[in-house]
């Protein structure tokens, strides 16, 4: 395994050069173009199986080994996000309003070498390994679904996938068995009243009063009427209504997002959330419409795949920095694939204030250490390579 590493670490400026050129040309979920057409391009060169646009605009590599056996898919995301980049580097997004602020430049540069490296060492691999580079994972319903749907997990036996978290410090490795991450929901609440002059608000049914007793009580759901031991998150991120400062507005839109742990707990909180909008409507003579949709399901790792990983992960930055971590309420469409097949999502460390790399996800000063790439290369090279050769025996892994 160490001749692969080392290879790793002399791939590692061609890594921060292909992470650098991502940042600074990103494209917006389902908008990608020039992204997947580099990602293609560098495989083919390595002699790679390429399939471009699975799913739409996804772009999946196939490595063969030089004997039969499983097959391993790993998973990298390339989509950005609608932010105005204001870091200070050479590096920053020169597109306006469009930057790299959740790490999916770094995913992609990483799969690309860990793909150059086993690509070399084919000769020493039993099995098979598919390439999964997705589009849109910021923006559901997400590529991850209509790549699925399109075969990228056809054969696949188990999948590894990471996240580079800039809230870890840079040379630890965050795991959970089970559910890792949430379901991330949207609801949209639309409130009719009647409106008026502001002089008059008798003459009125005010819709800010209504939806601003509606936000307060939404609360309520989770600090009231959940068992305190369930996680759950109920957020209200938008509220908007009127305009002008003498005029009661006939009509409020409130948008927000809901995340939880399992459909009992999503149920209930949808059931909660529309039988008091439709109380509170009805007593004053308002009417309402409710829209929730459900997004991205509960990251669920698979038990036996976590333990491997552990394992792996631990070989690379030692055991003292393989954390195992509480579950984070934001989502993921990585959660499509464990569906389908075993696999683990964790999380690599990649932050450090020394290099600016302290701002959280979706931060527009946001930046990682880059070296959290190569931590995420070795571990991947590592499960890869060891559950193709030995499927879970860790013993015969420092063989390789």
């Amino acid at each position: 395994m160490k001749q692969l590493w080392k290879r790793l670490e002399k791939l590692f400026p061609e890594m921060v050069d292909l992470r650098r050129y991502f940042h600074q040309y990103p494209e917006l979920s389902f908008q990608e173009e020039q992204t997947p057409k580099k990602i293609a391009e560098y495989l083919k060169n390595m002699g790679i199986e390429v399939k471009t646009g699975v799913g739409g605009r996804g772009v999946v590599g196939i490595i063969y080994g030089e004997k039969r056996g499983k097959t391993v898919a790993l998973r990298a995301d390339f989509d950005a996000l609608p932010i105005q980049d204001e870091k200070t580097v050479e590096y920053r997004s020169k597109i306006p309003g469009v930057m790299h602020a959740c790490g999916h430049d770094a995913h992609t540069a990483t799969l690309l070498a860990v793909a150059k490296v086993l690509q070399e060492h084919r000769h020493l691999l039993k099995g098979k390994v598919v390439l999964i580079h997705q589009f849109a994972e910021e923006v559901a319903p997400g590529g991850a679904i209509a790549m699925i749907e399109d075969g990228c997990l056809d054969d696949v036996d188990v999948i590894f996938g990471t996240h580079l978290w800039s809230t870890l410090p840079i040379g630890t490795v965050g795991y959970r068995k089970g559910a890792i991450m949430a379901a991330a929901d949207k609801f949209t609440v639309t409130i009719h009243g009647k409106g008026g002059h502001g002089a008059a608000p008798h003459e009125t049914i005010d819709s800010i009063v209504i939806g601003t007793t509606y936000v307060q009580w939404l609360q309520h759901i989770v600090s009231r009427r959940l068992n305190p031991l369930t996680p759950a998150v109920v957020t209200v991120g938008s509220f908007h209504a009127g305009g002008a400062f003498n005029v009661i507005a006939d009509q409020a839109s409130i948008v927000g997002t809901v995340r939880t742990f399992d459909s009992s707990t999503q149920d209930f909180i949808i059931h909660e959330m529309e039988n008091y909008l439709k109380a509170l409507c009805q007593s004053v003579g308002a009417s309402y419409r409710f829209d929730y949709e459900k997004g991205y399901p509960v990251v669920y790792n698979h038990e036996k795949e976590t333990e491997f990983l552990v394992q792996c992960a631990k070989q690379v930055v030692g055991e003292e920095n393989v954390l195992e971590m509480e579950p984070v309420m934001g989502g993921e469409d990585f959660a499509y694939y464990l569906q389908k097949v075993p696999g683990v999502f964790f999380f690599t460390g990649a932050g450090n204030p020394e290099v600016g790399a302290h701002y959280p996800h979706h931060h527009p000063k946001f930046d990682i250490d880059e070296r959290a790439m190569l931590y995420a290369a070795k571990i991947l090279i590592s499960a890869t390579v060891s559950y193709l050769n030995h499927h879970f025996d860790m013993e015969s892994l420092a063989s390789v």
